[in-house]
């Protein structure tokens, strides 16, 4: 007997045939986009000029590493030695930690320097070998200060975001086309991780009488902070896209209850229920804020909403 591959159904052929393999570019309500793992994300040229590129890339992604982790921890790279004799006399292991933080914020500011000095000489004509004693200790300080990172919290204090320390290594090593790709990859990464929380947030409120309308509100926030995470804040949008995030963000977090439709009462499970929506709106600011996403955080969140869904079934049924 003879065996055949089994027949895929026409329509799932179709339905596979009209999605886009990742790198589709396509004009989308005006904007250009292309598509990485499910979403569109909005498209920017690579420059031209990669070594201009570079470091402008490296310059704005140790920035970033600041902006998003614990404070305190933004060492000058001319005091490396001075954090790392710290380090390495640090014995309690809460100190350590933190000493690990200024001695990878020391080492990140480092690398960037040298590679702007790097820069600048083949500005002036001066080639900078491969080989070059410079070179080879810009990258030993973004490579240590990435292993370092993995200890440093988002200022939050709920995780860590190693992908953040990881990324001044990769605008290092990689080709910028390369790195753009890899941008896109991950912003689709912070986009589902966006979505994944929204969608808990209406799964968990959305059926509740005295909750009605934040749905809506739930994802006009949802969509801002997407377009927030795609957009560069060197991209003339931002002046609309911004606003909108902000003003959604607002909305979302001082939605208020219709007690009316609770009995006319405020109640234990209300008051918990806001906690919960305002807690959500923080975190998936926070995950838009730095492109990426925080599963350690999500995870707790999504515990916490299945904790509240449960406990409200146990009331009513009471």
């Amino acid at each position: 007997m003879n065996m055949t591959e089994p027949q895929v159904p026409i329509d799932l052929q179709d339905q596979r045939a009209r999605v886009p393999e990742n790198g589709t570019t396509r004009e989308i309500n005006g904007k250009t986009c292309i598509y990485y793992d499910g979403y569109w994300i909005r498209y920017y040229e690579v420059p031209a000029n990669e070594a201009a590129a570079r470091r402008e890339l490296i310059d704005q992604l140790t920035k970033r590493v600041f902006h998003h982790t614990e404070s305190g921890i933004n060492t000058p790279g001319y005091r490396l030695q001075e954090a790392r004799l710290a380090y390495n006399r640090q014995q309690e292991p809460h100190r350590r930690r933190v000493n690990a933080a200024m001695l990878a914020g020391a080492l990140l500011n480092r690398g960037s320097d040298i590679f702007t000095m790097i820069f600048e000489l083949k500005q002036r004509g001066i080639n900078v070998a491969l080989d070059n004693e410079l070179l080879r200790e810009c990258e030993a300080c973004f490579l240590e200060a990435f292993e370092l990172g993995k200890q440093v919290k988002h200022y939050s204090g709920e995780e860590g975001l190693d992908e953040l320390w990881g990324e001044p290594l990769k605008a290092f090593y990689m080709p910028i086309t390369d790195f753009y790709e890899s941008r896109y990859i991950k912003i689709a990464l912070t986009m589902a991780a966006i979505d994944q929380i929204a969608g808990k947030l209406i799964s968990s409120f959305g059926h509740l009488a005295s909750f009605q309308g934040v749905v809506e509100k739930v994802e006009s926030f949802a969509q801002a902070a997407k377009l927030e995470a795609e957009t560069m804040k060197t991209d003339h949008a931002i002046f609309q896209v911004w606003p909108e995030f902000i003003a959604a963000g607002d909305e979302l977090y001082h939605f208020l209850p219709d007690l009316q439709r609770a009995g006319g009462v405020e109640n234990p499970d209300i008051t918990l229920g806001l906690e919960i929506i305002r807690e959500g709106k923080k975190i998936i600011e926070w995950i838009a804020f730095a492109r990426v996403p925080m599963p350690k955080t999500t995870r707790n969140f999504i515990g916490r909403c299945d904790e509240f869904a449960a406990h409200h079934r146990g009331s009513q049924a009471a």
